[in-house]
């Protein structure tokens, strides 16, 4: 019986013989390198590959991985591209998407996993990192509250709008009900900029005063506003506007 007959998944596969010396051989090199020197020493498309390997065990995904590297820009942009965008790439099916979702997920799961063990405002990198993966690469506008406790413990962090490209309705009344909902004492907002500048905009801002306005009377602080995008975050008391 010749090896194609015992295989019959290598039989069919199309274009296996055209194929199989390009990739035979290099999925192990490259687990091989992932496993001695990290992932610092794999480019993004690669590291991409080793994410596409368990959904489509039998193609070369290194093509695969470099178009989706290509149209998206870098590894962290493509795993939290929408599922509408990704569906787009040719060759890519559901479960390659569900892996590609799922490395998204795990992220902002450590992420928010690491805010929560500490005090917040002692631990700003860990906030802003948090912020940044949760949000930096939506196509949409969100707006995401902390909600701190007395000794700056997070409490709470919720979506509370998702809008258009480049605009989020914030209603300042409905945010600082929900705070005292949860007992909070302080709250740190955050929104995205999906153009990837983090630059504050006046509404930002003047949005930003309004909460402080209403919240600080009740015994609420408005410790920061933070803004994130592709291209960093701004804070905007960093930035001393408020």
């Amino acid at each position: 019986m010749s090896a194609d007959s015992a295989d019959p998944d290598h039989r069919t596969e199309p274009g296996f013989f055209a194929e199989a010396p390009h990739y035979h051989g290099h999925r192990e090199r490259l687990r091989e390198r992932f496993r001695s020197a990290g992932a610092a020493a794999l480019s993004d498309y690669e590291l991409m590959e080793l994410v596409l390997f368990r959904a489509l065990p039998r193609r070369d995904v290194k093509p695969l991985a470099k178009a989706l590297i290509g149209t998206f820009g870098s590894f962290a942009e493509t795993v939290h591209a929408s599922e509408a965008r990704l569906r787009e790439i040719g060759g890519l099916g559901e479960a390659a998407i569900t892996e590609i979702k799922l490395i998204a997920a795990a992220a902002s799961r450590v992420a928010k996993g690491e805010l929560k063990q500490r005090a917040v405002l002692s631990s700003w990198s860990s906030v802003i990192d948090y912020c940044r993966t949760a949000m930096a690469f939506a196509d949409k506008e969100q707006f995401r509250i902390l909600f701190l406790d007395k000794r700056n413990q997070l409490i709470a962090d919720e979506l509370q709008q998702v809008g258009t490209i480049d605009h989020t309705p914030v209603y300042p009344r409905e945010i600082v009900k929900r705070a005292l909902e949860l007992s909070a004492t302080a709250i740190i907002m955050v929104h995205n900029h999906p153009s990837g500048d983090p630059t504050p905009s006046s509404s930002d801002i003047t949005m930003t005063k309004q909460i402080i306005d209403i919240a600080g009377p009740l015994g609420i602080a408005v410790h920061d506003h933070i803004i994130v995008g592709k291209n960093g975050h701004a804070s905007l008391k960093g930035l001393k506007l408020i």
